[in-house]
């Protein structure tokens, strides 16, 4: 399921989902936070005429409309990182699924914002289980995911949002699920 780590047993599977805490997101809240910096040191530095970069001299731009545009991009560069940070500080999205045939239950627990509903905590009986769904669509913006079809009518995510898993890869934790809850593998 996209996962960190995975403890499977003949009674147990439980799978860690990674959320937020990925390398792209660190690599582009810090490209963000630079660029957001060199931009609003390079309008403040038009307004002062005091050269705030060692890499340029942004004192030589003149402030209305140059500077100013580049101290709101800056400005607005740095909220976004700091989004972002803020977004893989909470860990948004990590959590873990829970299979256990020892207690009969399935517990899929995400982090999300904080607030109230900080975390999303799903439990349900292994027999309220009617398949487990593979969805696949390729194209611009490929989607590959394992859902959890309750006899309810309700599809439970199990994957992480982002990346596509490789088909193989999602094939095979769809397959070994539905032969751990014993229930059909749709979606193939």
């Amino acid at each position: 399921m996209n996962t960190q780590t995975t403890t499977t047993s003949d009674r147990i599977i439980h799978k860690t989902v990674l959320g937020s805490r990925r390398a792209s997101n660190y690599f582009w809240a810090s490209v963000i936070a630079l660029g957001g910096t060199g931009f609003l040191l390079s309008g403040i530095s038009s307004y002062t005429g005091v050269n705030l970069l060692p890499f340029a001299d942004p004192t030589q731009l003149i402030f209305l409309p140059q500077g100013l545009v580049m101290g709101l991009y800056g400005s607005a560069a740095l909220l976004l990182a700091l989004y972002l940070w803020l977004v893989i500080l909470w860990d948004v999205g990590g959590g873990y699924n829970e299979f256990s045939k020892e207690t009969d239950k399935i517990k899929i627990f995400r982090w999300g914002f904080p607030g109230k509903n900080r975390q999303v905590d799903f439990t349900c009986k292994t027999e309220d289980v009617q398949s487990v769904r593979v969805d696949i669509k390729e194209g611009f913006s490929p989607k590959r995911a394992l859902y959890l079809k309750l006899k309810d009518r309700r599809e439970i995510p199990l994957t992480r949002v982002g990346q596509p898993m490789p088909l193989s890869e999602l094939e095979n934790q769809g397959a070994e699920l539905a032969k751990f809850l014993q229930v059909p593998l749709e979606g193939l």
